[in-house]
C-alpha cells in the first residue's frame, strides 16, 4: 500500500495533527506500507525534529485558507505513485483541493481524518462565533462534498466519531471508521533529559511540580488552571510548582505571562522539545490538561507512557478509557472542577500517585502502542 498524506503544515508548533502523523507513519512503514507527506510549508522551514519519511514542502501558502496555487499541478505529477490518499484536517485548501483533484479518479481511495475538527465544540463555544459562521459557509460550499464523497472518514476514538454526528446538517459519510491512534513509546530516561529541563525551568532536582505541556490557547483551559492554582497557593505554601510548557509567541500567551509570570511558583518555559520535553514529563508529579475540547490528547498519552498520573477534563475524548483504567483524575472543564481536582491532588498520597501512574502505563500498553495501532489502521482502510 502506498499512502499520500495531505496536511496544511508539519510544523510542531501547528499542534497535534502533525504529531499524529509522526506517530503513525514510522509504524506503517515498519509494516511495509510506503508513505509520503505533502504539506504547504515553505521549502526552507525547519521543524526542529527529524522525520524518517519524505515530506514534500510545496508552500508557502497564501490567505487564511492556506491556498497553494501549485498544489493541483503537484498532484498531477505525483499521484500515480499512490493508491490511497488521506486528508488530515479540515477547513483549509489541503482538504477541498485534494478532493477537487481526486473526485474523478475512482481507482484511488480517498479518506478524510478530521482530527477532532468535526467536534460540535467549535461551532458552539461563545468566543468562536465568527469562525463558526465561517465554518458553516465552508461546510455548505466545500467540506460536505469532501466528507460525504470520500471513501471513508477516519476517527481516533469512539467519542470523536459519535460527536461528529452532532455538528453539521447534511453530514452523511459513506463510511465512518474508528482507526484509533497510537503514540510512540518515549525514549528511555537519561539523566541529561532532566538536567536539560531543570536548566530551562530553573528548578532544583527533586523539586515537585505539576506539568501543563500543550499549546497555550484558550481552548486548553490554561487560564482556568492558572486562576485555580493561584487561588489555591494563597493558603498552601508547600504546593508543587506549576510548569507551563508551550509556545509563548502568541498575544494570548503573552497576556497570561503578564498576569501570572510574577508568581514565584508558576514557571513559563516556552515550548519544550527533545530531551527537555521528556525530562519535564518523566519528573512531573502529575500531568494536567484542563481542555474544553481535546480530540485525543497525544501529550496525555505520552505522559501515561512515562507512568505519570494524568488529570484531564471530561472533554478530552479518551477520558472514558482513562477513567476505566484508574489511570488519572477526571474533572469538569470549569473553575469549580479545577479547584476540586487541585485540592484532591494536594491530599493524595505518593503511594496512590505511584499506583495511578502504573495504571496509566498499563493503559498505554493495552490501548495506545503504535505498532498495534498501525496494524489496526491498515486493516480498516
Amino acid at each position: 500500500m502506498n499512502i499520500l498524506h495531505s496536511i496544511s503544515s508539519m510544523s510542531p508548533k501547528a499542534g497535534g495533527v502533525s504529531q499524529a502523523l509522526r506517530n503513525l507513519i514510522p509504524n506503517l512503514i515498519q509494516l511495509g506500507c510506503q508513505n509520503e507527506v505533502v504539506c504547504f510549508d515553505s521549502s526552507g522551514e525547519v521543524y526542529g525534529v527529524k522525520d524518517d519519511f519524505l515530506v514534500h514542502k510545496i508552500g508557502p501558502s497564501k490567505t487564511p485558507y492556506a491556498y497553494v496555487a501549485q498544489y493541483q499541478s503537484w498532484l498531477k505529477q505525483n499521484i500515480d505513485k499512490f493508491d490511497v490518499v488521506i486528508i488530515h484536517g479540515l477547513w483549509l485548501y489541503n482538504s477541498y483541493g485534494t478532493y477537487l483533484f481526486l473526485k474523478n479518479i475512482p481507482n484511488i481511495k480517498l479518506y478524510v481524518m478530521p482530527h477532532g475538527m468535526l467536534d460540535p465544540y467549535f461551532q458552539k463555544t461563545a468566543d468562536r462565533k465568527l469562525k463558526a459562521f465561517r465554518n458553516e459557509i465552508i461546510w455548505s460550499m466545500l467540506e460536505k462534498k469532501v466528507i460525504n464523497n470520500a471513501t471513508g472518514v477516519l476517527f481516533t476514538c469512539e467519542r470523536e466519531m459519535d460527536l461528529a454526528n452532532e455538528t453539521f446538517k447534511n453530514y452523511h459519510p459513506r463510511k465512518k471508521i474508528n482507526v484509533g491512534m497510537g503514540v510512540a513509546k518515549p525514549p528511555v530516561f537519561k539523566q541529561e533529559m532532566q538536567d536539560e529541563f531543570l536548566k530551562i525551568a530553573q528548578l532544583k532536582k527533586d523539586e515537585p511540580y505539576w506539568l501543563f505541556l500543550s499549546r497555550i490557547d484558550i481552548k486548553k483551559g490554561i487560564d482556568l488552571l492558572l486562576q485555580a492554582y493561584k487561588k489555591l497557593s494563597q493558603n498552601n505554601s508547600n504546593l508543587p510548582k506549576l510548569v507551563v510548557a508551550g509556545p509563548i509567541e502568541s498575544s494570548y500567551a503573552q497576556d497570561l505571562i503578564q498576569t501570572y509570570g510574577g508568581e514565584k511558583n508558576i514557571l513559563f518555559t516556552g515550548m519544550l522539545l527533545g530531551n527537555a520535553k521528556w525530562g519535564a514529563i518523566y519528573a512531573a508529579a502529575v500531568f494536567i490538561l484542563p481542555s474544553h475540547q481535546e480530540n485525543f490528547g497525544i501529550a496525555v498519552v505520552e505522559a501515561m507512557a512515562c507512568a505519570i498520573p494524568v488529570a484531564i477534563t471530561n472533554q478530552v475524548n479518551i477520558y472514558p478509557e482513562i477513567e476505566k483504567a484508574n489511570a488519572g483524575f477526571i474533572f469538569n472543564d470549569n473553575e469549580a472542577g479545577l479547584e476540586l481536582v487541585l485540592n484532591k491532588l494536594i491530599n493524595v498520597s505518593q503511594e496512590e500517585l505511584t499506583t495511578i501512574g502504573n495504571n496509566a502505563l498499563q493503559c498505554y500498553d493495552d490501548l495506545y502502542t503504535p505498532l498495534d495501532a498501525a496494524h489496526n489502521f491498515m486493516n480498516k482502510i
